[in-house]
């Protein structure tokens, strides 16, 4: 069996979206070949929250390597506070131990903390190993994109400091993005809009060395979820009430799905009052900043629609497991989308096995809205860039779904080619494939050699 060195900083019990990739394929790497070693970081010497119950969905013959981390106490006076950072030179050594005990043939960064990613190229020179790089999301932001993310956050406390500090951070990912890129043998990434904008940016970059792959549903979840007695504190579904959910970041970029929501809920309230007056939505785990540099988006805009009464807005996190109770405890699935035609909502697929009624709202030409449509999983309501909410609106109000929210009739076969185990045959797929070209290359680079003696 062929071993893959996986460089995943954030692990069990540490509660970080970007973990889940490799969480959710670990049952399934031995079928496909690939005997997985996990390189992450001592959960001891991070901060942030926790949830021990992810531990038991790592199976008990996973194989872990620690590296530790800088206190953050002794960079602060510099504002350096991430992990990646402060573990760099741990994980390279960590690594070169692993590496020489386990001969790996491909090495595999699974993070968002995109600094560590040149540890590929690092290997790649000392090691002659090939590797691969996970974009779960953009690396570098662009040009004043940092700043355009968080609209309004100058009225609301946002330093000078905080400023410099987003727009060096993104001149850093300028430099070090086409290092980690260079070398490496595959990109895999979870929106086809990823792979577009790379090929723009970096002109060598071939057509053959990417794959689009989402998060893959894990239905091994809900199975521990159902064998716990985990409960969520954001509602009590048992108050009478009728509570609609959604469950996740919320960016600037999905106020249009926002308004809307709003706006065709208020048009509706209007027409059926009694019928709605028990409804009430929450959305949760909105932010991943420090709550000291938090600022709500949500609820000015329910405010601005009437509806503040009616909206809550949760923006602390919740552990992952609360988070999947409370799409259990819910009557209803709100999914609102961004006005960016690359955002794929990798959280639609919990939300989906939740077998809850749905209701999507997004940009036509998000992927969301074909897996949505294939699998007849939800209601899916699409817009086009700069339309008016009031349109969309109008469009939500037309399927009926706030009227009568229905759980829809999943085609589960349809469903098949997005779960964990169909996600983690297509990576280990590319792991096959880059070994196989490297294996190539190095006889090619052997025979080369040899003729050179032979002259």
């Amino acid at each position: 069996m062929k071993k893959v060195l996986i460089v995943t900083p954030n692990w069990p019990p540490i509660n970080c979206p970007d973990l889940h990739r490799v969480r959710t394929a670990l049952p399934f790497f031995s079928e496909f070949g690939w005997e997985p070693l996990l390189l992450k970081v001592d959960p001891d010497q991070q901060e942030g929250m926790k949830d021990p119950a992810l531990c038991r969905t790592v199976p008990a013959s996973a194989r872990e390597w620690q590296a530790g981390c800088v206190p953050r106490g002794v960079l602060r006076c510099i504002g350096v506070r991430n992990v990646g950072l402060r573990s760099f030179f741990h994980l390279a050594r960590a690594g070169d131990r692993v590496i020489r005990g386990e001969s790996p043939s491909v090495v595999f960064f699974s993070t968002t903390m995109f600094p560590v990613m040149t540890l590929g190229r690092y290997w790649h020179r000392r090691r002659r190993l090939p590797y691969v790089l996970d974009f779960q999301d953009p690396w570098r932001k662009g040009e004043g994109k940092a700043k355009a993310d968080r609209p309004g956050a100058d009225t609301q406390g946002r330093s000078r400091r905080q400023g410099l500090k987003a727009r060096w951070a993104d001149a850093v990912a300028g430099w070090l993005e086409p290092v980690a890129l260079r070398r490496a043998a595959h990109v895999v990434s979870v929106s086809p809009a990823y792979e577009a904008m790379l090929k723009r940016r970096y002109g060598w970059l071939k057509e053959d060395r990417f794959t689009v792959l989402p998060f893959g549903g894990a239905e091994n979840d809900y199975e521990v979820l159902r064998s716990s007695r985990i409960r969520q504190r954001v509602f009590d579904p048992g108050d009478g009430k009728r509570h609609w959910v959604y469950v996740g970041a919320v960016i600037p970029p999905m106020s249009t799905a926002l308004r809307a929501l709003f706006q065709a809920f208020k048009r509706e309230r209007g027409e059926r009052g009694e019928a709605m007056g028990k409804v009430r939505l929450h959305f949760v785990g909105t932010k991943y900043a420090p709550r000291e540099r938090v600022w709500k988006i949500v609820e000015p805009l329910a405010h601005e629609a009437g509806l503040g009464d009616r909206v809550s807005e949760t923006t602390d996190r919740l552990p992952y497991f609360e988070a999947l109770q409370c799409l259990l405890d819910a009557e209803a699935l709100l999914v609102p989308g961004s006005d960016d035609p690359g955002y794929t909502a990798s959280k639609i697929f919990p939300c989906i096995l939740a077998r809850k009624p749905l209701l999507a709202v997004f940009r036509e030409e998000s992927s969301t809205v074909e897996i949505l449509r294939k699998t007849r999983a939800g209601t899916v309501v699409t817009f086009r860039p700069g339309e008016d909410p009031e349109a969309i609106a109008g469009r939500i109000l037309a399927t009926g779904w706030l009227a009568k929210p229905i759980v829809p009739a999943t085609d589960w076969a349809a469903f098949e080619p997005y779960t964990a185990r169909q996600m983690t045959r297509k990576l280990c797929a590319v792991f096959d494939q880059v070994t196989a070209e490297h294996g190539m290359a190095e006889r090619r680079s052997d025979g080369d050699k040899r003729s050179l003696f032979a002259i």
